[in-house]
């Protein structure tokens, strides 16, 4: 093999990938088209779930100094995130080039090859390995991994190569985004709708301007590029009255309300994450917040793939936990436009809403399902701890002496088991998979505290991505579940 994994795409999610299988000890190029970051941002922060994810791989001081909130929304009407203890809020003012940036350094740093500039042209699964062409400055190439994923986005060449089917429904509506300086417009923050569409403008810094546009009733484009700024300021006019044709555009784009959804993340060898898996309208970026859980949820199964004694099916878990996910997502997105940009028809709907979400148990319930908080894997049954299936939470404990957390537990990506009894039987059996498993003798950090969310456990296993795979007391035991996720111990 040339390398380990071949990632198509350095986007967020296609660099994220890449410092997760760098963590798992994996050899990755990284093939992306442009020869040069674009600069630009469609998004301008992103979810509490993926504050978590970067926080446990240390990432978050690399962003410096940002601002948190938790005020969010659901079709334009407010959200109060406030309603979910002890995780962190969504970031606010992070453009995505910034992202993109700090996760490139990151991945780089960790041993990551990324080739700007080279373009995917053919792929072939042998059975044994996938073999990727491409196109680069030095001309015609060609590269052997284990496996390839394709992180390349909406219009995806790994997927299209791949002969994978892209169900949904097709884009009904366009919408116009752009940053521009100059047009000395009084802030339109969401909620706020206009007749004939939505016209949303907010200051983002530097005398920029971020204004989105959507005219109900206009037919999308087939595109081959940016619209034309005239186009965008044309349709601002007609919606709000206001000339910005005297802007200066830093950047145009455009989107539409198209939802499809890749039938299969995996066939044989061949994977897709992020957009190159589901598309659908931009609300409350989960775009990025998914494609991140994505790939933090491909990279460490990769990883142990590669490595002998590693269960057979691992890797079809993959598809099983991220599809229903991406689901999901299309289908609260989908309403969200409805919601959002549907015509006067929808306000009756707007108003129960509005009187719905005045209720913590609705606005908790919406705000799990666009922060992606309220995700559960697989099938724990009523009788599971809670904590089964899910993320582990921000407890305090103290080992050894010393204050820790399963945020910092999880910094270089190996399994933790959380050893709440003091059960030798259990260390010992634990030794057998030290090398992919951290074994962790905690205490709750107060007395009397009972370890918060994991009060009632024994023992917690905690997969590389944070998620909780076993709890004890449970129907199964601890070498079949460190069997299950990690594979056969060393003897």
């Amino acid at each position: 093999m040339d390398t380990g994994v071949i990632v198509v795409g350095a986007g967020p999610t296609g660099l994220m990938l890449a410092g997760e299988l760098r963590l798992a000890g994996v050899e990755v190029v990284v093939l992306e088209r442009l020869a040069e970051p674009t600069g630009q941002s469609r998004g301008l922060g992103f979810t509490a779930r993926t504050m978590e994810v970067f926080d446990q791989r240390g990432l978050l001081p690399r962003f410096g100094e940002f601002h948190t909130s938790a005020a969010g929304h659901f079709g334009g009407l407010p959200l109060d995130f406030g309603v979910l203890d002890g995780i962190h809020f969504q970031a606010n003012g992070i453009p995505q080039w910034r992202t993109e940036a700090v996760l490139s350094a990151w991945a780089e740093e960790l041993g990551a090859e990324i080739r700007r500039g080279h373009e995917l042209t053919a792929i072939t699964d042998h059975g044994d390995h996938v073999e990727a062409r491409f196109t680069g400055p030095g001309g015609a190439g060609s590269l052997r991994a284990a496996h390839l994923v394709g992180c390349d986005g909406g219009h995806s060449t790994v997927r299209a190569l791949a002969g994978i089917a892209f169900p949904g429904s097709a884009a009904t509506m366009e919408m116009f985004l752009a940053d521009l300086k100059g047009a000395g417009l009084p802030p339109r923050p969401i909620g706020q709708r206009v007749p004939g569409g939505m016209a949303m403008n907010a200051p983002i810094g530097d005398g920029i301007d971020r204004i989105i546009v959507c005219e109900r009733g206009t037919e999308p484009s087939e595109r081959t590029g940016p619209p034309p700024f005239a186009e965008v300021a044309a349709a601002w006019q007609r919606l709000t009255g206001e000339d910005i044709s005297g802007a200066t555009p830093l950047w145009t784009s455009s989107f539409t309300d198209s939802a499809r959804q890749a039938e299969e993340y995996r066939r044989g060898r061949v994977f897709l994450a992020g957009d190159a898996a589901h598309v659908h309208l931009p609300a409350g970026g989960q775009g990025l917040n998914v494609g991140i859980q994505d790939a933090v949820n491909l990279g460490w199964k990769l990883g142990a793939a590669l490595r002998a004694g590693t269960p057979v099916d691992l890797l079809d878990t993959y598809h099983e936990e991220r599809h229903p996910v991406g689901a999901r997502v299309l289908m609260n997105t989908q309403a969200q436009g409805l919601i959002y940009l549907g015509g006067t028809e929808v306000d009756p709907l707007r108003t129960v809403l509005g009187e719905l979400m005045a209720f913590d148990e609705v606005n908790r319930h919406l705000v799990g399902m666009v922060s992606g908080m309220e995700i559960r894997y697989g099938d724990a049954g009523e009788s599971a701890h809670p904590l089964l299936g899910r993320r582990v939470p921000p407890v305090e404990l103290v080992t050894g002496g010393r204050a820790t957390d399963p945020v910092a537990l999880l910094r270089d990506a190996k399994g933790v088991l959380l050893d709440l009894s003091g059960d030798d039987k259990l260390a010992r059996l634990a030794a057998g998979w030290s090398d992919r498993v951290a074994f962790v003798p905690v205490a709750p950090a107060r007395a009397g505290d009972g370890a918060g969310a994991l009060a009632g456990a024994d023992a917690v296993l905690v997969r590389p991505d944070g998620y909780v795979a076993w709890v004890a007391p449970g129907t199964v035991d601890a070498a079949a579940a460190l069997e299950q996720w990690f594979g056969q111990p060393v003897r």
